[in-house]
């Protein structure tokens, strides 16, 4: 299996756990995944996908950085 981009220790974090943690729904987690503005799921099986939980820590990092340089903060 390609290691994508997973870290030694990465988990697989499942749908309900990615909407929780980013306060995004189904459809716009879809959408942007689709657009690339969100980390794209990995496919498990044939009906199971998951996000690499060191994919869905770096989008999260990168709106905080974001956020911190429209602000200004160093």
């Amino acid at each position: 299996m390609d290691n994508i981009g997973a870290r030694k220790g990465d988990s697989i974090l499942r749908l309900p756990d990615v909407e929780k943690r980013t306060g995004l729904r189904r459809a716009t987690i879809y959408r942007r995944a689709g657009e690339g503005t969100f980390p794209k799921p990995v496919r498990l099986g044939p009906n199971s996908t998951g996000w690499l939980e060191s994919e869905i820590d770096g989008f999260l990092a990168g709106l905080a950085a974001a956020r911190d340089a429209q602000a200004g903060v160093a």
